[in-house]
C-alpha cells in the first residue's frame, strides 16, 4: 500500500511540475528529473531500484511504438546521410572517446568495461527528444533527423553494448560473436514486419473499443518480450513493427477505433514517461549509497569528465558533418545530399544541442552482471550523464533556439493544404451526376476542406438524411483511398497524413 502512495504522491508531483514547465515553456522531462534528483536527498523519500528487463519493457516499449507509428518513412529516406551519421558515426565516436577518457582517469578498468560505459551513455533518447521536441518550433527537417536518431541510434549503442558487456565477462571476442548480432539486426526488420502484418489482421476482427485498446498494448509488450526471448533487438523490432502497422492501419481501422485509441496512448505514454523521468532521478540515493566516501569523490569526478566529453563530441561531430557537408556542397553542387542548401551553423548548433539521454541508459546501465568489472561506477556516470543532459541541454535549449533565431516552417501546412485541395476534388467526382437538392447543398459543404463536421441538424425528412449520410460516406470513403495514395507516392508525409486523417476520421463517425 506504501508503494501505491508514493506513486500517487510521484504522479501528483510530476503533473504540477509539468505544469510549471508549461507555464515557463520549459520540457517537462528536464524539470521532472530534477525534482526526482532533489526527492533523492529527502530523509524519507522512496527508494526506488530499477529492474532493467521489466523497465525497458515497461517505460520505452510504448513511447517508442508512438513515436515510430507517427515517424514519416518518406521522410527518412530522404534524409538517410544525416541520420546515419548521428546513429553510427556520433555513436561510434562517443562511444570510443568515453571508453579511452574513462580507461586513462582508471587505468585498472578494463577495456571491455570502459567500451560498454561508453556504449551506455553514447545514444540519446527517443522518449525524451520526443517529450522535448514536440513543445519546440523547429524547422520540419531538422525534426525529423533528430527523431529518426533517437528511434535507431539505441539499436547500434546496444549492439556494442553486448558484445563488450561479453567480452568483459570473459567470452572471446571474434568474427564469430560478433556476425550473430549483426544478423540480429537483420532479422528485427524482418520479425517487425512480418510480427505487424499478422497482429493487424488479428486485430481486424476486434470492434469493441475497449478490447482493441487492450489489446493493442498487449501486441507492444508482446513483440517487445519475444524480441528479447528470441535473441532480437527489440528496441529495432518494435520500430519496423510500428512503421508497417501505421501504413497498414490507414485503411482498415474504423475510425471509431482509432480517435479514443489515440486519446489513450497520448494520456499512457504521458503517464509512463513522467514516472520514468522521476525514476531517473530517485535513482541518485541507491547509486552513491553503495559506494564508499573515497569512491563518492573519485567516481564523481569521473562522472563528470564522461558528462562534458558527452557533449563535446556530439558537438564536434555535428559540426565536422555540417564542414563536410558545405564544401560537398561547394564542390559537386547539391544532389541528394546535402539538397538544396548544407545545413546552416545555426541549425547544426541545436542538433548538437539535442543530446538528452533517458531511461535506456540507466536500464542499459543496471542490467550489467553484478560482478561486472566497476559496476558502480558504471551506473554513476550513467546516472550523471542522463541528469546532467536533461537538465544542462534540456533547460537550455529553447534560449539556444531563440539566440540562432531558427523558427517552425510551413512544410507540414503545405502538404496539409495540398491534401486538401486534393480530398476537395474527390469530393466533387463523388457528387458528379448527382443533381438532387442534397447534393447541391453537400457540393458546397465539402468546396472547403474537410474539417470537423457536427453531423445534420437541418434536415426534416428521414429520405433527405438517408441521402446525405450515404453521400457523405462515399465522399469521405473515396478521400481516404486518395489520402493513402497521396502518402504512398511520398506526396505527402506521414505528419500530414496523420493530420488529415483525424479530419476524416472525425467526419466519419460524425456521419455514421
Amino acid at each position: 500500500m506504501l508503494l501505491f502512495e508514493w506513486i500517487l504522491i510521484l504522479l501528483v508531483s510530476a503533473v504540477a511540475l509539468t505544469a510549471v514547465a508549461r507555464r515557463f515553456n520549459l520540457p517537462y522531462p528536464s524539470l521532472i528529473a530534477l525534482g526526482g534528483t532533489a526527492l533523492a536527498f529527502l530523509p524519507n523519500a522512496p527508494e526506488f531500484k530499477l529492474d532493467p528487463q521489466l523497465t525497458l519493457a515497461l517505460f520505452v516499449a510504448p513511447v517508442l511504438l508512438d513515436a515510430a507509428f507517427d515517424t514519416s518513412l518518406r521522410d527518412l529516406k530522404r534524409n538517410w546521410v544525416p541520420v546515419l551519421s548521428l546513429v553510427v558515426v556520433a555513436v561510434g565516436v562517443t562511444t570510443v572517446t568515453v571508453a579511452w577518457l574513462v580507461h586513462w582517469m582508471m587505468p585498472a578498468m578494463p577495456w571491455a568495461a570502459a567500451i560498454a560505459l561508453g556504449a551506455i551513455v553514447a545514444p540519446p533518447d527517443a522518449a525524451a527528444a520526443s517529450a522535448v521536441l514536440r513543445r519546440l518550433h523547429l524547422p520540419y527537417r531538422m525534426v525529423v533527423i533528430l527523431e529518426g536518431e533517437s528511434l535507431l541510434n539505441d539499436a547500434t549503442a546496444l549492439l556494442v553494448y553486448r558484445i563488450a558487456v561479453g567480452a568483459a565477462m570473459g567470452s572471446t571476442l571474434s568474427a564469430g560473436s560478433i556476425a550473430p548480432q549483426t544478423l540480429a539486426m537483420l532479422g528485427s526488420v524482418v520479425a517487425g514486419f512480418l510480427l505487424a502484418k499478422v497482429t493487424i489482421r488479428i486485430l481486424r476482427g476486434v470492434t469493441d473499443v475497449p478490447s482493441a485498446i487492450v489489446l493493442q498494448f498487449v501486441s507492444t509488450f508482446g513483440v517487445w518480450i519475444l524480441a528479447e526471448k528470441v535473441g532480437l533487438s527489440a528496441i529495432v523490432t518494435l520500430v519496423a513493427y510500428a512503421i508497417t502497422a501505421s501504413r497498414i492501419t490507414g485503411g482498415t481501422t474504423p475510425a471509431r477505433l482509432r480517435l479514443p485509441s489515440y486519446a489513450v496512448w497520448e494520456t499512457v505514454v504521458f503517464v509512463l514517461n513522467v514516472l520514468a523521468f522521476v525514476l531517473i532521478g530517485l535513482q541518485l540515493r541507491p547509486i552513491l549509497g553503495e559506494l564508499g566516501p573515497d569512491e563518492q569523490t573519485r567516481y564523481l569526478q569521473i562522472a563528470a569528465a564522461v558528462l562534458g566529453t558527452v557533449v563535446f563530441v556530439r558537438l564536434a561531430w555535428v559540426m565536422t558533418y555540417n564542414r563536410i557537408s558545405w564544401l560537398k556542397f561547394k564542390l559537386l553542387g547539391p544532389g541528394t545530399w546535402p539538397g538544396p542548401q548544407p545545413p546552416t551553423v545555426r541549425a547544426s548548433m541545436v542538433v548538437s544541442w539535442c543530446g538528452m539521454r533517458g531511461i535506456v541508459t540507466l536500464a542499459a546501465a543496471y542490467a550489467l552482471p553484478t560482478d561486472f568489472p566497476f559496476r558502480d561506477l558504471v551506473l554513476l556516470c550513467a546516472f550523471g550523464v542522463v541528469v546532467g543532459t536533461l537538465i544542462l541541454q534540456g533547460l537550455t535549449l529553447r534560449p539556444l533556439i531563440l539566440a540562432m533565431r531558427l523558427t517552425a516552417d510551413s512544410t507540414v501546412d503545405d502538404e496539409v493544404r495540398i491534401a486538401q485541395e486534393r480530398l476537395a476534388k474527390v469530393a466533387a467526382e463523388v457528387l458528379d451526376g448527382e443533381g438532387s437538392e442534397v447534393a447541391e447543398i453537400l457540393r458546397d459543404e465539402f468546396e472547403t476542406p474537410v474539417a470537423g463536421e457536427n453531423g445534420d441538424s437541418n434536415g426534416t425528412a428521414q429520405s433527405g438524411r438517408d441521402t446525405r449520410n450515404r453521400l457523405r460516406c462515399q465522399i469521405v470513403a473515396a478521400q481516404r483511398q486518395a489520402l493513402m495514395r497521396m502518402r504512398a507516392t511520398a506526396e505527402i508525409g506521414d505528419d500530414a497524413f496523420h493530420r488529415v486523417e483525424e479530419r476524416l476520421d472525425w467526419a466519419e463517425v460524425n456521419v455514421r
